[in-house]
């Protein structure tokens, strides 16, 4: 039997420690109309040397610019119980670790563009794992794409809190994909220190200046480009500020 469902698409809430964001019973499927960030100065000490470091370390390797694709991912998911329709819907990377291969289906998701981010995955594309919807949420392992999209069984279960009646099994609504975990990040990378160097980089042209966590914060799958995967990886070489 698949695990409960995790996802929050359709009843999304923006993280509890993000204090910009506007919390919403649902979510818009076609389009949200939330804010970008208005403070234009990160935090006090934050982000420029991470920005300096990452430079170099680009430098000294010879680093080509990235092309502006999508190929690395970050998917929310709660590591703390919450009841949808009566079913709990707790899904922390520690019971992804616990799943027979430490790989499971990444179902119940029902917001259309996180559904068709989902179906651009490809095979072994590698994505974070971020938990959400907690005390302290952000980045803690890393995960890859080892089944691309398929229909997800969810929306037919009509005792599954995802159950969407809508849906025809001849021309399904929904996806998901399996994930497996890869390895934890040699540290907790936290929402709040990503997102002091997202402000820097609005202000410096830095590679998480469009990161769309902090442009559509209630999708539950986000793409990556090149550039901001391999600047938030290389966070979890810094002692944290």
């Amino acid at each position: 039997m698949p695990w409960p469902s995790r996802k929050r698409d359709k009843g999304a809430v923006a993280d509890k420690k993000e204090p910009d964001a506007k919390i919403a019973k649902t979510e818009n499927e076609n389009s949200d109309k939330e804010e970008e960030e208005k403070s234009a100065k990160p935090p006090a000490g934050s982000s420029k040397s991470g920005w300096k470091n990452w430079k170099k370390k680009e430098s000294e390797s010879g680093g080509e610019e990235s092309k502006i694709t999508y190929c690395h991912w970050l998917l929310k998911s709660e590591p703390e119980s919450r009841l949808e329709k009566g079913v709990d819907v707790k899904f922390s990377v520690d019971d992804l670790k616990a799943q027979p291969n430490q790989t499971t289906c990444w179902d119940g998701v029902r917001n259309y563009q996180a559904r068709n981010f989902l179906r651009s995955m490809k095979l072994g594309q590698q994505a974070f794992f971020y938990h959400s919807n907690c005390k302290e949420p952000g980045i803690v392992a890393l995960v890859k794409i080892v089944k691309e999209a398929y229909p997800d069984h969810t929306q037919f279960d009509q005792k599954d809190p995802h159950y969407d009646s809508t849906s025809r099994k001849e021309n399904p609504k929904w996806s998901m994909v399996d994930v497996q975990f890869v390895r934890m990040t040699k540290r907790f990378i936290p929402l709040s220190e990503i997102k002091a160097h997202h402000l820097a980089h609005k202000a410096d042209g830095g590679p998480l200046k469009d990161m769309m966590l902090f442009s559509r914060q209630r999708l539950s799958i986000q793409p990556l480009t090149q550039e901001e995967f391999d600047f938030v990886l290389s966070l979890e070489e810094e002692k944290p500020h």
